[in-house]
Parts: C-alpha cells; structure tokens; sequence
C-alpha cells in the first residue's frame, strides 16, 4: 500500500514538472514570437515618422536656402530661384515623383526653419560645423570648398595671405553669421571686421573702397573677382576646409540614407558633374541673373 501511494505521489510530481516545463516553453515560445513583432513595430514607427515618407505622402520636397550665394542659389532677372543647388533639388524631386517646393530663408533663421518644420531639407551651401551637428544631421558632403580673400588692387603685393590682414590698419567685409564671420574672427582679429547682412553688401563695399578685403567661400569670391577684376586682386588659395553638406532634422535616419544614396548616385551617372560645369565651369549664366 506504501508502495502504492508513494508511486501515485511520484507521477504527480513528475506530471506538475511536465505541465510547469510545458508552460515555460509556452511563454519562450509566445515571447520568442512577440520579439520580433515588437521591433518591426518600432521600425514600422520610425517610418511613419520619417520626413521621406512624408513627402511621398504629401507629393511635395520642401528645400530650404537662401538665395544670393552664387552659384549655389540666386534670383534670375525674372525673379525665379536658380542655381547648383536648386538644379539638384530639381533632380531629386523628379526622381521622386514629387512637387518642388522652394522655399527662400534669411541664413540666421534657417535652422530654426527646418526644426519648426518650415520645410523638410535645407539644400543652401552650408557648412558643416560640429555647433551645426548639434542642432541638425548633415548628409555626406557633396562638395568642398574654402574660405579665400579679395583686397583692393591697390593692395597687390601688401597682402600676400590672410596673416597679413591681421592688423588694426585694415577693414575686412563679410557676411553675419556664416562660417567667413568665425574665420575672420579667428584668424584676423585684429584687424577691423565688418558684418553685413548679405555677401553681395560686404563684396560691394572693397569694390567701392570702404573696405579692404573680403573673405568668403571660394566658389563666390572666384564668380565676383571674375567680374571685378579691374579693381580687386584674388588671393584664391583657400585658408579653411569646409566641407557642405545638406542638413536634416535629428532622428530620421531613412531620410539621411536616401539623401546619401541619391547623391553617391547622381555623382556616378554624370548628372552632379553636368550641374557643377554648368555653374563652376562657366560663367554663362552671369547674363541672366540679377
């Protein structure tokens, strides 16, 4: 009888073993399962957050700029926005299959612009900073460029490189708040700095013999000493590295993979190539800008 009961009260024990290993598996297995529903639902958030998917959506690209930094962008005689930029944002939202939405920013206001969702990109010759990082994330750099020095022709052989400008005795023009402001600063602080609110005021005062020199990105002090050569001497031997890039807002990573993607793309079929002869190699379209 012992015999009996103690076997009865072994089967129990081994058959709630069972049932509780049993149960376990189920829970492994059940979460197991769950996991990856899991994860794919946060990923499937993210998509439906991405700025790209909002703009298949909406069948729009808003780009962000501010005219007047030639060739980048700038206003025809006709009043339309053209330029390097707004031929590669026409580019890409063809590609899409979407509307172009220009959208013309003052420079101080353009971050602030694209954080409060004023537009989607900012495609406007902009520096990357690690100040700007902190606000924004850049897409690979699509070209690379310098700050470099005009002076008036009556200069030539005084001021030789951007040292010799470090001296009290010389006015130096650039435009408020871009990076030519920080390297003035930084690299010529002695001398007497003029911050103006576009390029085109600061370049127009060494042409006028207000100033001495201007310092500012390579690609627009080479356009304007071409057409001012009369008068000003370049020093066209860029002093910083400065890549640009286009910025997007923080925590889109689709975005920032499709903009990467699209430019490795458009550099390797000839169409970027075609846009950078169009406003580097030449200066044809001078004639129809204002």
């Amino acid at each position: 009888m012992k015999k009996f009961i103690v076997s009865v009260f072994y089967a129990a024990v081994l058959m709630l073993a069972l049932l509780v290993a049993g149960c376990g598996s189920e829970k492994k297995e059940a979460a197991a399962t769950a996991a990856p529903a899991a994860e794919g639902g946060a990923a499937n958030g993210i998509w439906e957050q991405s700025t790209l998917n909002k703009i298949l959506k909406n069948k729009v690209l808003r780009v962000g700029l501010e005219a007047g930094y030639m060739p980048f962008e700038l206003k025809s005689k006709n009043g339309d926005l053209v330029g390097f930029d707004v031929d590669i944002a026409k580019m890409m939202a063809e590609d899409m299959g979407v509307k172009l939405e220009l959208v013309n920013t003052a420079w101080d206001g353009i971050i602030p612009a694209l954080l409060t969702d004023k537009f989607d990109v900012i495609m406007s010759g902009m520096t990357i900073t690690p100040q700007r990082n902190l606000q924004v994330n850049f897409c690979d750099p699509y070209i690379v460029v310098g700050q470099t020095i005009f002076i008036r022709k009556d200069l030539e052989g005084k001021v030789k490189s951007y040292k010799d400008l470090d001296d009290p005795k010389y006015n130096i023009a650039t435009k408020l708040g871009v990076t030519a402001d920080y390297a003035s600063k930084k690299y010529m602080g002695k001398a007497n700095i003029k911050l103006y609110e576009t390029e085109q005021e600061g370049a127009m005062e060494v042409l006028n013999g207000k100033a001495d020199a201007f310092v500012y990105d390579l690609p627009y002090n080479a356009i304007f000493y071409a057409q001012n050569k009369d008068k000003l001497t370049f020093l066209d031997q860029p002093f910083t590295y400065e890549p640009l890039a286009w910025a997007v807002r923080k925590g889109d990573p689709d975005f920032v993979n499709f903009l990467n993607n699209y430019l490795a793309q458009i550099k390797g079929d000839g169409r970027y190539q075609a846009a950078y002869d169009k406003w580097f190699g030449s200066t044809d379209w001078l004639a129809d800008i204002q």
